[in-house]
């Protein structure tokens, strides 16, 4: 069993930045594909970002490309999603996920393990 908790969400400006971590409990952090999915106001959840679990494979939805970069640090049982040039389109609440297998995939199905949530808001 993996849990994750999320943190870093926050109220910031357009344009501004924000740091996410995913704390993950388990010794088996490393074997586990992850990723970063959001949620916000009326819609579904989609997809963000996801990461091998070397680090080595990273992918991104299209609409976070070149602003948004996921990163995880096996040593500490933690992954990051780094905000950058931040929209009011990216107001949401951002969940971390884990998959029982290395590589990262872009599926929400795909995922077994998810954290709560924390929330992002982007003002304009």
């Amino acid at each position: 069993q993996v849990q994750l908790v999320e943190s870093g969400g926050g109220l910031v400006q357009a344009g501004g930045s924000l740091r996410l971590s995913c704390a993950a409990s388990g010794r088996t952090f490393s074997r586990y594909g992850m990723g970063w999915f959001r949620q916000a106001p009326g819609k579904e959840r989609e997809f963000v970002a996801a990461i091998s679990w070397s680090g080595g494979i990273t992918y991104y939805a299209e609409s976070v490309k070149g602003r948004f970069t996921i990163s995880r640090d096996n040593a500490k049982n933690t992954v990051y999603l780094q905000m950058n040039s931040l929209k009011p389109a990216a107001t949401a609440v951002y969940y971390c996920a884990a998959r029982r297998y290395a590589s990262s995939s872009y599926l929400e199905n795909e995922y077994d393990y998810w954290g709560q949530g924390t929330q992002v808001t982007v003002s304009s």
